[in-house]
């Protein structure tokens, strides 16, 4: 099993409000300088929330809900800085509740 860890918001919070497309190429440049692999995704209204053990967490976001989610967690302690109005967490997949750690509700 993987750690995973993420910044949760809304979709109009992450997507709309905030320049992460900027975030982004910054980060996937620095990746490419260092031949690191990518290892952070944004995932709109994420699975993993449907577990029993996010209820709380899907309580406090608003809807429908975006993640940005890593296996490095100094990365997403920078996102909560950066972007401050964000929830932040971790979770283990894959496992009998969730399977798939970028899985996503949102239909074509």
């Amino acid at each position: 099993m993987q750690t995973y860890y993420y910044v949760l918001a809304s979709q109009r919070f992450l997507l709309e409000e905030e320049a992460l497309d900027e975030v982004f190429k910054e980060r996937i440049r620095n990746y490419n300088e260092q031949e690191k692999q990518i290892d952070f995704w944004l995932v709109k209204q994420p699975a993993f929330l449907e577990d029993t053990t996010m209820k709380e967490v899907k309580a406090k976001c608003p809807q429908p809900a975006a993640a940005i989610i890593s296996t490095d967690p100094v990365f997403i302690t920078w996102l909560k800085l950066r972007l401050e109005y964000v929830l932040t967490g971790e979770f283990q997949a894959p496992s009998a509740t969730i399977p798939d750690a970028l899985a996503s509700l949102q239909t074509a």
